[in-house]
């Protein structure tokens, strides 16, 4: 049984149980929730020692970090390296998108070293095998590519990004629509490549069942892949996007009568000023399924940047309804990303994240920033990094600076603004209690000691001038 048909027969699993708890909502309008499709719970029953993660609304906005091989660069230990970073820094899902090595070994590895969600992309397992064989893509036998879904599904794949809304009619769309950047996904491109050759429908679309009862017997989530996203600002919002996008939210209805959980793809590049309304029109074709989406990035000169580029769409599109942002690293557009490629990917999404999760109204997230505040004016340095979305990066820093011992930091010391603001507060404070006292006709009252125990406290802390 999925966890959308236990949620429709009124059942509260233990994964519901424990998302609701990590989130702070009732348990109860989860499980209505996730009856209804508008969130996810990605949850393969045969994941080793899972932990659950809930994606949709009113949820914390998730973030995901695509690792894996390449056919030019394979090491295993180097992944591992990057699920400890993943775990290490909180990303919320993992992609495992290898493409090089013995693939059916690094994806178990993975999945018997992460806990979390993980995902995959079926047709590179595909290609690669191909590949191996000597043969291209265009000679993929459907069958195969149903038997590797099947195969993934039985290893314990949580969510797996299938590109089933491009169809012959999409492909036609497309090429009138003479694009900057033509197809930019991958996974997309390669069925692409198979339909236009054999001239013939997309397997996964004409099979839709077929993938339904594969996914319904593990409980596996799909995750609607977006063949057709823009890979360049120029390209977003044309025809063939809106198209595919269509179809998706026809599956989607497909795949919720079938208690099959369901996420849509969305764009890669967006101009700024495009992503609020291209989240809600995703939502509204796809009747309120949760939304994944890469970046979208904001403009496309940001290469070795893209982790900013993203992080600004990102945080437009979580605050616009996006529900899980897939990270971008530095290494976007020009190489595989290492580990710290990986890292720095990871914090610029959870930013990103955090940021929507303000404008939503993500229960905790005011509360935090509000913790970090008042840690700040009160120079609390622990507290600050214990509540930074990267407590190491925000550590190293502070302990690179002349200043670590002491109360301020080097960008102001002795003319610290918030030692101004402490001082100036009593002073102001104990003017107006000695002039409250004396319009009651009591001039023998002193002023309010600026000696008192917490400002010496201070002094000594800062060693400045206060």
């Amino acid at each position: 049984m999925t966890q959308m048909q236990a949620a429709r027969q009124g059942t509260i699993t233990e994964e519901m149980l424990i998302v609701a708890q990590d989130e702070g909502i009732d348990v109860e309008l989860l499980r209505e929730r996730i009856a209804e499709g508008r969130v996810v719970i990605p949850r393969n029953i045969n994941h080793p020692n899972y932990y659950p993660v809930g994606i949709g609304e009113g949820l914390r906005t998730k973030t995901n970090a695509n690792i894996g091989t390449s056919p030019d660069h394979v090491d295993l230990e180097e992944e591992l390296l990057k699920v400890e970073i993943c775990e290490r820094y909180c990303a919320d899902t993992i992609m495992d998108l290898s493409t090089g090595g013995d693939l059916d070994f690094i994806r178990t590895t993975i999945l018997n070293r992460w806990r979390k969600p993980l995902g995959t992309v079926p047709v590179y397992q595909v290609a690669c095998e191909l590949l191996r064989e000597g043969k291209s893509i265009t000679e993929m036998d459907p069958e195969h590519l149903f038997e590797v879904i099947e195969r993934q599904a039985q290893q314990g794949v949580d969510f797996m990004t299938l590109h089933c809304g491009i169809t012959r009619e999409s492909l036609r769309i497309f090429v009138q629509q003479k694009r900057t950047c033509g197809m930019v996904s991958r996974g997309g491109s390669l069925l692409a490549h198979w339909m236009a050759h054999n001239r013939t429908e997309n397997p996964l679309y004409e099979q839709f069942d077929r993938v339904l009862e594969i996914c319904s017997k593990y409980d596996v989530t799909i995750s609607l892949g977006d063949g057709m996203r823009p890979g360049a600002i120029s390209d977003a919002g044309d025809a063939a996007q809106w198209y595919e996008t269509s179809v998706l939210g026809e599956l989607t209805l497909r795949a919720w009568e079938a208690g099959v959980q369901v996420m849509i793809e969305g764009p890669g590049h967006v101009p700024i000023h495009h992503v609020e309304a291209h989240i809600k029109m995703m939502k509204r074709l796809c009747h309120g399924a949760p939304v994944y989406v890469l970046g979208p990035l904001t403009c496309d000169i940001g290469a070795g940047y893209d982790h900013i580029t993203a992080a600004i769409g990102g945080a437009i599109a979580a605050a616009a309804g996006a529900d899980f942002l897939c990270y971008v690293t530095p290494a976007e557009h020009l190489r595989l990303p290492d580990p710290e490629d990986v890292r720095q990917g990871i914090i610029a999404a959870r930013i990103a994240a955090h940021s929507g999760d303000i404008a939503k109204g993500v229960k905790g997230a005011w509360e935090r920033n509000l913790e970090m505040s008042k840690a700040r004016y009160r120079l609390d340095w622990e507290t600050m990094f214990a509540l930074a979305l990267d407590p190491d990066k925000a550590r190293e820093y502070r302990m690179l600076s002349e200043d670590y011992n002491k109360g301020v930091c080097t960008m102001c010391g002795d003319f610290c603004a918030y030692v101004a603001s402490m001082t100036t507060e009593r002073k102001v404070s104990a003017s107006l209690t000695e002039g409250a006292a004396r319009a009651e006709g009591n001039e023998d009252q002193q002023p309010a000691n600026l000696e008192n125990a917490s400002l010496r406290r201070l002094r000594e802390k800062l060693g400045s001038v206060v």
